[in-house]
């Protein structure tokens, strides 16, 4: 079913546009509960629960709740209000039944409050206000910043005085002179408030976007030249622009003026987010091999849906393009203007020629994909004339010359390399042991060459490791880390059961240059693993359902399913290279300048190959601990 939606969702071509976030605060009224609240204020009750922590043990008459409002959620219609129902019919658009009905696109999206964020869709039915000769037009509703009456301001999630004076520019005594019956703030609070001397551009939103009252005069062609935006980055951040623009409105735009590169660190970590200045249009190309031909879109049997779940690649590309999609609609909430188009390689290297010798690549400023070796590397071939980089997602082997070729997931080399150097930093006061069997004889003189002075424990023919020559080669008094080189399952379910049952009597940690799929077998005990705390290299981490659950929420009320590694993937790598072109004037001096990024699951850091083209770099380092959790050691 997951995969019957996100194809779907790949002819829709969804792109949500993003609301400025606003909050009221609402009145419990005997007999609610949060499950209606929630319904009336058309979000769902676990984002109730966000802003009202409290609520989750129950309501009363009268208290107030803090709710969040965005452009989908307007005031209630007046009981006079009488309406006329009309079923959509096929090429029918909201404007044609604005002109049809003789009212606005506003009032219809007013009373079908889902079109704020959804299509028009043919054979649904809306209702359409009756217009009356005594109902007088409304006036435009905006809160001006410059008023300076006392009003109330309902208090959030992790706000403190400090933001809250930072909004209304007044003074930290100021505010809590107007309230001195509050000690400690705390969500859902109603605080007095009364706006400073505001300037016109007012900063309420932090470093990455400050507010504009518009002026009689102002134009939307004089307010991109003035704060250096294009004007769909403008249209983008302030959607009611699209019914033109009035003096009056509060309009979001994005703040330039912001401190050097350096503070906008977390540890080694860049935030791009906070380092954009180039907001003209992305073009933005992605090849996927779909396969679509395979597919009868109009077939209602199980033919179609069988035929996609027996296709691996295509449930991986579909997978792939819904976080690139997730990725593409953050990016615009942050101002970045894009064109993306998509194309279908079919998982043939030819057609790949024949998509870029029949289409139009002049403007393109990356691509993303395909997935394929042989299918990516074609993109890079055909496009490197025109210097266009191909960013590839996941393929693992290193390819030649090409210039233009970014390789987003590290070589299987760079995990090896990466895990022998976390070792060697590590190494002082350590017993090292060395287990390889012979296939993996390659990797063991990789790992005697930089460690000489390592035990070396050989697995017997049977695949299996002998208990007594492994405790010999334990040491006491000091930690034992025993590195483990096999994809043989009898090697590796014994070697980790002997050394569980030693760990009561010596120091033990397990690593591995190479975490394959023999790990996954069901002889291999996680517990063991978790034991003998586990080290590895991995392209990606766990993801954190504290610092990644907006992503997660968001992701799952969009497609109704848990995000998987390829999903993130998608999301990761296209939010990055979106991100690389926002920030510089190319991909190619963000790959000099950026650093290293991180996102959901994976990281990057791109370094020039000698032979041409780039290769990310960045590589986890994870372990279990005793709890069975995946921390990132480095």
């Amino acid at each position: 079913m997951k995969q019957v939606i996100v194809l779907f969702l790949f002819f829709q071509m969804l792109t949500i546009p993003a609301f400025a976030q606003q909050y009221k605060y609402h009145i419990v009224e005997q007999g609610e509960t949060t499950a209606a609240i929630a319904r009336k204020y058309n979000i769902s009750e676990a984002t109730l629960f966000q802003y009202n922590p409290d609520a989750r043990s129950g309501i009363s008459p009268n208290t107030k709740l803090v709710v969040p409002l965005t452009e989908t959620v307007r005031q209630e219609p007046q009981e006079t209000q009488k309406f006329r129902t009309h079923r959509v019919k096929r090429k029918e658009t909201l404007f044609s039944l604005s002109q049809q009905y003789d009212v606005s696109i506003g009032d219809i999206k007013k009373y079908n409050k889902h079109l704020y964020s959804e299509e028009l869709q043919r054979g649904e039915t809306i209702r359409i206000p009756i217009k009356t000769e005594q109902e007088p037009e409304p006036e435009p509703s905006v809160s001006n910043p410059m008023d300076l009456t006392a009003k109330e301001h309902v208090v959030l999630p992790k706000e403190g005085w400090f933001r809250i004076s930072q909004r209304y520019n007044v003074t930290i005594e100021d505010l809590k002179s107007l309230n001195p019956q509050i000690t400690e703030l705390q969500p859902g609070m109603v605080l007095k408030v009364r706006n400073g001397d505001l300037e016109q551009v007012v900063e309420v939103d932090g470093d990455l976007f400050k507010y504009y009252l518009v002026e009689p005069k102002d134009t939307i062609f004089g307010l991109t030249r003035r704060f250096g935006i294009s004007q769909d980055s403008l249209l983008t951040l302030n959607p009611a622009l699209a019914d033109g623009l009035n003096t009056g409105m509060v309009l979001r735009i994005p703040n330039l003026e912001f401190p050097e590169a350096g503070e906008y660190t977390e540890g080694s970590i860049v935030n791009l987010e906070r380092k954009i200045t180039n907001y003209d249009t992305k073009n933005l190309v992605v090849m996927l091999p779909f396969n679509l031909e395979k597919i009868v879109v109009t077939d209602t049997s199980s033919n179609s849906a069988e035929r996609l779940r027996k296709d691996e690649v295509m449930q991986i590309s579909l997978d792939f393009y819904s976080g690139v999609l997730m990725a593409v609609d953050s990016a615009k909430a942050l101002g970045i203007s894009i064109n993306m188009t998509v194309y279908d390689t079919q998982k043939n290297a030819g057609k790949v020629y024949s998509i870029v010798a029949a289409n139009d690549f002049s403007n393109v400023d990356a691509v993303i994909g395909p997935l394929l070796q042989s299918t990516a590397e074609a993109a890079a071939s055909a496009l490197q004339k025109r210097d266009i980089p191909v960013i590839s997602p996941v393929t693992k082997k290193q390819t030649g010359s090409m210039q233009n070729f970014l390789q987003a997931r590290p070589a299987d080399e760079m995990l090896t390399s990466s895990m022998i150097s976390y070792i060697s930093g590590n190494v002082t006061g350590k017993n090292l042991i060395i287990i390889a069997d012979v296939p993996s004889a390659s990797k063991k003189r990789e790992l005697m060459a930089v460690f000489p002075n390592a035990r070396i424990v050989n697995p017997r023919e049977e695949n299996t490791v002998n208990r007594n020559e492994l405790t010999a080669a334990l040491a006491t008094g000091r930690p034992n880390w025993v590195i483990l080189e096999s994809e043989k399952i009898g090697v590796l379910s014994s070697t980790t059961s002997y050394l569980n049952s030693l760990r009561e009597t010596y120091d033990i940690t397990l690593l591995t240059t190479n975490r394959n799929k023999s790990f996954e077998s069901d002889n291999i005990s996680n517990r063991h693993l978790a034991n003998l705390n586990f080290h590895y290299p991995s392209v990606d981490r766990v993801y954190s359902l504290e610092k990644n659950g907006g992503f997660i929420e968001k992701y799952m009320n969009k497609y109704g399913v848990v995000p998987n590694t390829y999903a993130v993937r998608g999301f990761d790598v296209t939010y990055d290279v979106l991100l690389r072109l926002a920030s510089a004037e190319n991909i190619y001096a963000s790959l000099g300048e950026a650093g290293v990024t991180q996102y959901v699951e994976n990281k990057f850091e791109y370094e020039k190959r000698p032979m041409g083209g780039y290769q990310n770099r960045a590589v986890y380092i994870l372990a279990y601990d005793k709890d069975m959790n995946l921390n990132v050691m480095r």
